[in-house]
Order: structure tokens, then sequence, then C-alpha cells
């Protein structure tokens, strides 16, 4: 019997490859279908099922093209309720392959079909779960997201029935069994993850805040529910996506999306089409030299998260600037979000771009000790901490304005366009994301600060764990 995690950092999600005497089960599949039946063939066996813990949030499944490629099986728990083929299974149902069998247990509590799967090996021993968004490596599933969706549907139902199903059916299970979650750190899924990926049963009784023993109830309910954020706002239309299907196949979307586009041809799809230009490049390519309005979301960060957060239309047609080579990978990790409508790539990118004279605009860098001697000496400086409000509350540097990334949409009648702002975040990638999108929304006074808190940490700025009041800025 063979189980491979297939993890995605980008995403903090797990797929999970099993399979048995030349019969295989792939559970949770992203998008793309290809490295799943790659996987297959290379041992020889046959998918027979594609097993969905429940309809995911923060990404677009692939078990229909999988499923039409492979002939599998979609199968999901109980109270699901597809728009297209798939089984539902019962409460306790048993799903033979090869040698080895799949128990589904109906684990309501994250969403209302969610379902854990127990792997039970040649021998009839249980070996592990499968938990998706039920149980977390130090954490478990949030229960709010359904109610974006179902509004009827309150967070404190669903704690009250994530809190009995990991009572009455993970923590019976033999300590031994090996716990495989859907998400690792990272993921917007949850709140409190671990960096670990797998780990057992028996060591997350001991270690899991929701599994400790004698905690009741109430209890369980308020510590889940207490400090949860808004999700993402692309979670609830993904759900929609997975739930009732009818969406283009991943090739399709590769196809369109790789289209290559000289510079003149890539200006009139950006006018005719009202299209959104993604540049994808490093952060310091991006702010020497970039096409007017162009938002950055560099390719070697949180990619596909930063996007669906940030730009609110699924459907809104998309033009990518990307490193050569990378174009397809760029296509494919917006479609794992939902982001269907790339209409191509900048072909030969700002160099081509440059080269036949088309505008041109940049952002201006600084160091963190040239910012450092600037702020020391001039009292009106206008700092904005793009970091998360947890960052912002852990540490922040005097004077600085809380002005979170993943809020900049609503946020943006608070700053105004005629001021000069200093953009920071922890590292440098997320203050260039917010330094664009003010830049593409008519704010021309922007200085980036290289290194971000972790360098200017280390100067001689004043830093403070006080929460300011909120003021305009």
């Amino acid at each position: 019997m063979k189980v491979e995690q297939i993890y995605t950092g980008c995403l903090a999600e797990a797929a999970y490859y099993l399979e048995s005497n030349g019969e295989a089960i792939i559970i949770d599949p992203l998008r793309e279908y290809a490295p799943y039946l790659d996987r297959a063939e290379k041992s020889g066996a046959k998918i027979k099922y594609i097993l969905e813990t429940h309809f995911h949030a923060d990404f677009v499944s692939g078990h229909r093209d999988l499923a039409k490629k492979s002939g599998a099986t979609i199968v999901f728990g109980p109270t699901a309720k597809p728009a297209y083929e798939a089984h539902v299974a019962e409460d306790g149902e048993v799903l033979k392959f090869g040698n080895a069998e799949i128990v589904v247990l109906h684990t309501p509590g994250h969403t209302m079909e969610s379902s854990t799967f127990l792997l039970r090996d040649e021998q009839g021993k249980d070996n592990a779960i499968f938990t998706g968004d039920t149980l977390f490596i130090g954490d478990v599933g949030r229960p709010d997201l359904v109610q974006k969706v179902k509004a009827d549907i309150t967070p404190d139902y669903l704690a009250s029935l994530l809190f009995d199903s990991l009572q009455n059916k993970i923590m019976p299970l033999a300590n031994d069994v090996i716990v495989y979650p859907g998400h690792g750190a990272g993921s917007a899924c949850g709140k409190n993850m671990s960096k670990e990926t797998t780990d057992t049963l028996g060591h997350q009784k001991e270690v899991n805040y929701a599994l400790r023993p004698g905690l009741t109830k109430e209890q369980f309910i308020k510590e889940v529910t207490d400090g949860l954020v808004e999700p993402p706002q692309y979670f609830p239309h993904n759900v929609l996506m997975n739930i009732l299907g009818g969406l283009p196949t991943i090739d399709d979307v590769l196809k369109q999306g790789t289209t290559a586009l000289s510079p003149d041809a890539f200006q009139l799809v950006q006018e005719v089409e009202n299209a959104l230009i993604i540049d994808t490049r490093k952060k310091d390519e991006f702010t020497k030299a970039f096409i007017p309005g162009a938002i950055f979301i560099g390719i070697d960060d949180s990619f596909a998260p930063w996007v669906g957060t940030l730009v609110t239309d699924l459907k809104q047609p998309i033009l990518v600037i990307a490193e050569e080579g990378r174009e397809e990978e760029v296509v494919l990790r917006l479609s794992r979000v939902g982001y269907d409508n790339a209409k191509g790539f900048l072909k030969g990118g700002m160099e081509a771009w440059i080269k036949e004279g088309k505008p041109v605009d940049s952002i201006k860098d600084m160091e963190a000790s040239a910012f450092a001697d600037f702020y020391l000496s001039n009292e009106h400086v206008k700092l904005l901490d793009v970091r998360r409000d947890s960052e912002f509350k852990s540490q922040h540097l005097m004077g600085a304005t809380s002005f979170p990334l993943d809020f900049i949409n609503s946020n943006m009648s608070s700053v105004q366009p005629e001021q000069t702002y200093y953009l920071h975040c922890a590292g440098g990638y997320r203050s260039v994301i917010a330094a664009s999108i003010l830049k593409a929304r008519g704010f021309d006074n922007l200085v980036n600060i290289l290194g971000g808190f972790k360098q200017l940490s280390e100067t001689e700025i004043p830093k403070t764990d006080y929460v300011c009041p909120t003021t305009m800025l």
C-alpha cells in the first residue's frame, strides 16, 4: 500500500495519492489533473475514486477533469449536493480499492458535508485519516466559511457540530493512526496551523488545543470562533464553482492564457477588454519599470491567495507579465483559485515593451537605514504599515499607521492622493503590491522601503506594542 502527500506550498494545500494492488485513490486534487494521471501511470495503477473531503473554498478542485480523463468516480460525504454526477456516500460506507479500503466518516463542522476518510490497510488495521479541513496539525477548521454562502448556518452552530465530530468520530481512533490534513501553515482555512503537515493522532490529542481532555462544548465553541478574521473575498466564489461545476477545462484555460502577444497586441487587448495587467516578476524589477496601471503580485510568493484577496471579480480579463518560461505557471496558478480569464502574456516582457517606446512607470525604493535617518528628522512623515492587523498589533514602528494590504480595497477612502506615503511590510513583498495598487489608482507620491519591518526594526526608530487609535491619513 502506498500513501503519498502531494503538497503545494503556495496554497498550503495537501492532496493525496493512495494505491493498493493496482488501484489508486486521489484525495482533494488541485485544478491540474496531469500530475495525478502521471503518478498512477508511473505505477501502472488505475484511479478508481476521487475523494473530496468537502466543497473547498480556497481553491478550485480538479476532480471533474480528472474523472473524465481517468474514468474514476467522484465521491463526496453525506449531505453533499453537487450539480454534476458524483457518488454521495453514506456515513460509515466502505470503499474498497485493491486490498485496502476507505471508511467514510461524516464529520460536519467546517462545512455540512465535511467528511474524514479512514484508511484501513491490507491487514484491516486503521492506518490513517485524511481529515480535509476538519482537523489540522495543531488546529481545526474554521466554522465561519459556510455563512458566506448560506447566511443561516452560523459559526456557533457549525462549531457545535465540529466538536461532536471530533469527539465522536476522531478521538476514539487509535493513537497510532496518522493524521493527513488538507492544509498546513499559511492557509486561511484555519487560525493557527502547524508548519508540520502530518502527525499521529495520539500526539495531536496531547498538543492540539481543540482536542485537549476536559474541553467542554461551550469552551470549544468560544475558542474556535474567537479571533477569526474576514476570509479572502474569493472563498465563497470558489465554493460555488466547486458545487456547480460547468467550468472550462484546464486545457482550454491554459491555451488561452498562454497566448503570446506583441506589445501592440498586448496594449490593444488591455484597452479593448479593459484587462487588468498582473506583473509577476521580481519586486525589485517591477519598481524600476512597469506598465502604467499594472499591479505587482510576484509569482515567487503567495501569488494565488493574494490575487484572490485583491482582485474582486473572478471573471476579470487578465494580462500577464512573467519571466520567460514561467507564463504557463502563472496562468495555472491563477486558475487554481478560479481566475480563468487570462487573455495572454507580453511576449518579450518589459524589454520588448520598452524597445517599442511604450509608456513606463516606476516606484521609488529607499533603503531602511536611509528612511530611518529621514524619519527621525521629519515630524510629519506618513508611514503606512501594510502588514496584517495581527502583525501590527504585535509590534510596529512608532508613528506608523496600520493599512493592511488584505483590506486595501475597503480602506482606500482613508488615504489622500496628494500626500506622500512611505510603505513597508514584513520583508518587502506586500509593500510593493500595495504601492502598485495605489499607483494604479492615481497616487504618485509613493516610496517603498526595502527590507520591510525586518530591516526597519534594526534602525533607531522607536517601536511600540501599543495599538494607536485610528486616524485620518
